[in-house]
């Protein structure tokens, strides 16, 4: 082979620590090429639909039940389909989401307004799956500790500066969900600059602290310590090259679950956009 061939003139002029280097690279990206199978991740960050108020900032979301926002779904999962997952991965802990898609698939539960279940069980059942799998992980969201550093040591208004940016950021995504159909308003929040801005806004934390007081960037950590046990969860789910896996979670775990998937080798991130054909 031409590999071979290039190794043996190295080696004839007395390189073999040149030789042996080639070799070594021209097998890693043989071996590569041949793995080149992998299993493919795609993160949906989606608003949460039932306005649950769990977050420090929430959009106010519409009636996903009415009429309108019904048919917008079905074109939603109509556009998921075109990644042929092989599971759907869900922002949930514990199995009863399992026992309530299957009551949902034999008719014995009515669908709720909750994104886990306008998009997650819809496109199951119309897939023909057999379940959905929780992997949300529970953790620690220190912002107390954060608060109240910020106060203590003459950093509230600089704080409060911050807050009022994110609940503007927000209020933007609220206005346009209003003028937006649902595919819309995810593509938008699947973005690649909306996902940099979500994973943005927590760094804006980091200087709040001290070598006896790390308040921002425990929150920060306690947070990248919940979605790597998420995508750990998500990873357990594979079984095969030929698994995709579309995970249904909120917008804010999107840029960060998104970092796990492009930096672990042995799988592929795909995006929203691979599947609409708009970047």
């Amino acid at each position: 082979s031409l590999t071979f061939q290039l190794v043996a003139r190295i080696y004839s002029g007395g390189r073999m620590r040149k030789a042996f280097l080639i070799l070594g690279a021209a097998i890693s990206v043989a071996a590569w090429a041949q793995s080149d199978s992998r299993s493919e991740i795609l993160v949906l960050g989606t608003y949460h639909m039932a306005n649950p108020g769990h977050d420090i900032h929430n959009m106010q979301a519409d009636d996903v039940l009415a009429p309108k926002r019904q048919q917008e779904i079905a074109q939603l999962i109509e556009v998921l389909k075109k990644f042929h997952p092989t599971k759907i991965a869900i922002e949930s802990v514990g199995n009863y989401r399992v026992k309530q898609y299957s009551d949902y698939v034999a008719g014995q539960y009515t669908l709720s307004s909750n994104e886990i279940e306008q998009i997650g069980f819809r496109l199951a059942k119309e897939l023909g799956h057999h379940t959905i799998y929780p992997v949300d992980e529970d953790g620690d969201f220190p912002w107390e500790p954060l608060v109240n550093y910020a106060k203590a040591n003459g950093l509230g208004e600089k704080f409060d500066a911050i807050e009022a940016r994110n609940a503007a950021q927000v209020k933007d995504d609220d206005n346009f969900l209003r003028s937006h159909a649902v595919l819309e308003t995810l593509q938008y929040m699947n973005s690649d600059s909306m996902a940099a801005r979500g994973i943005a806004s927590y760094y804006a934390y980091v200087p709040y602290g001290d070598r006896f007081d790390y308040a921002g960037p425990n929150l920060l950590a306690a947070f990248y310590q919940r979605n790597i046990r998420i995508y750990h969860n998500i990873v357990k789910l594979i079984e095969s090259p030929s698994d995709r896996i579309l995970v249904i979670y909120g917008a804010g775990h999107l840029g960060w679950l998104q970092q796990d998937v492009s930096n672990d080798p042995t799988v592929r991130l795909r995006k929203l956009a691979d599947v609409t054909g708009q970047q």
